[in-house]
């Protein structure tokens, strides 16, 4: 059964930096597409960036060029790095893997949350 655990949330001020992480386990199989989404109170869940098995990556217009996706070697893992982060940053952040093999599907993150402080 596949799991994903996810790091690194917390309190941080305008303008501060947090790196998230998500490792995936349970399955032989890598991740077709990694992404995280965040929903903040009252508001949809929504796409904030995303990575592909061969590194095509994808960001959200509210956070290109502050925030990077990435992934570890063994491509069971993946970050988001998040620099100058802003109050309107304030959400749960998911991570989501999808499989195009082997436990075929989306799997999610148990959520974690940031918040920035003004």
């Amino acid at each position: 059964q596949v799991q994903l655990v996810e790091s690194g949330g917390g309190l941080v001020q305008a303008g501060g930096s947090l790196r998230l992480s998500c490792a995936a386990s349970g399955s032989a199989f890598s991740p077709g597409a990694m992404a995280w989404y965040r929903q903040a109170p009252g508001k949809q869940r929504e796409l904030v960036a995303s990575i592909t098995s061969g590194g095509s990556t994808n960001y959200a217009d509210s956070v290109k060029g502050r925030f990077t996706i990435s992934e570890a070697n063994a491509k069971n893992t993946v970050y988001l790095q998040m620099n100058s982060l802003k109050p309107e940053d304030t959400a749960v952040y998911y991570c989501n893997v999808r499989f195009f093999s082997g436990p075929i599907g989306d799997y999610w993150g148990q959520g974690t949350q940031v918040t920035v402080s003004s």
